[in-house]
């Protein structure tokens, strides 16, 4: 899995009670399930055998949890800039009840009332990735669904609205990095579990 040039390693959450029934979560910190604690244990043997610059973690719990039962706590650094999208009044409700009162809403080109817009979580990526490109070395990010979708977009030159096309499982690995030189930013493997 690795490369000439530096990987970006990105790890999505275990599963949380929440992110099992579909209900949006931005902000609220709720804990893993015993299923999203064992997904997060077997991260560590994928991981096996690399080396990381540096580890960052968003600061919610699900995510640093899922850092630390990887094994990579005491070296991570939590970053607010890496937490998930705020979905303001959606908080804590499924798509398909919020398509019940507004047809059509679509996250990616409409945002959340009260929460933050496409635009406003590409800003946030677009400062993670400006440091990214300053650090010699693989780097391991732990953060949340939505905003890694809109990460992985900007990172490939995309608007943050081309996140919606990057869909990622919980405890999922992903490989962000470059092709023939560092000014080619690619994917390179996306959604493994």
């Amino acid at each position: 899995m690795s490369s000439a040039f530096p990987e970006i390693y990105v790890v999505r959450h275990g599963e949380t009670e929440w992110s099992a029934s579909g209900r949006h979560t931005g902000r609220t910190d709720i804990p893993l399930t015993a299923k999203g604690e064992e997904a997060a244990r077997g991260i560590a043997y994928r991981l096996e055998g690399l080396t990381f610059q540096a580890v960052w973690s968003s600061p919610s719990q699900r995510a640093f949890d899922t850092c630390r039962l990887a094994g990579f706590g005491e070296r991570a650094v939590k970053r607010s800039d890496l937490q998930e999208w705020d979905y303001g009044a959606y908080e804590g409700v499924t798509t398909k009840e919020i398509l019940s009162k507004r047809p059509g809403w679509q996250l990616f080109s409409d945002g959340c009332p009260q929460g933050e817009t496409a635009v406003d979580v590409g800003a946030r990526a677009d400062a993670i990735i400006a440091e990214l490109r300053a650090v010699a070395g693989n780097v391991l990010i732990f953060s949340s669904s939505h905003f890694l979708r809109v990460f992985a977009a900007r990172w490939v030159g995309l608007p943050p609205e081309g996140g919606e096309h990057f869909v990622l499982d919980t405890a999922s690995l992903s490989i962000l990095g470059y092709e023939h030189d560092l000014t080619e930013p690619v994917i390179r493997r996306w959604n493994q579990k």
